[in-house]
């Protein structure tokens, strides 16, 4: 009996939560890109396919998060580590607004004015050769 509790409590020490963040600076969207078991196996070892975002989130990514939650490492140690599903989450960026631009066409010193006045007044300007 002492051993089973022994095994009991250290099943339960080890379906510890795990969560990572990773912030790209963008200003976060609605749109999130959500796998909640999305698989991987041998401890991790063989991570889970690509969230294929870029296809989705046409002004980049903002946050991708991924963890293990309690239910996530309880399957993992059941099945001793061969099976290890984790939680992923990705957050779009919202939609930057596009940037007024000036294109040159032979006299660059005209192109030049044109974008410091676009800038002087937009706020934002880019030159394009």
């Amino acid at each position: 009996m002492r051993k089973f509790v022994g095994l009991a409590a250290l099943a339960l020490l080890g379906t510890g939560c795990y969560h990572a963040t990773v912030n790209t600076g963008l200003q976060p969207g609605t749109q999130v890109i959500h796998q909640p078991w999305a698989h991987s196996f041998i401890l991790g070892l063989v991570p889970p396919a690509t969230v294929e975002a870029a296809k989705q989130c046409r002004g980049g990514v903002a946050t991708v998060e991924t963890q293990h939650s309690f239910l996530n490492l309880l399957v993992g140690n059941l099945t001793f580590g061969i099976y290890t599903p984790m939680d992923i989450k990705v957050t779009c960026a919202a939609a930057r607004a596009e940037l007024p631009s000036v294109k040159v066409q032979g006299d660059a010193d005209a192109a030049f004015a044109q974008a410091l006045e676009l800038a002087r007044t937009t706020g934002a300007a880019q030159v394009r050769f």
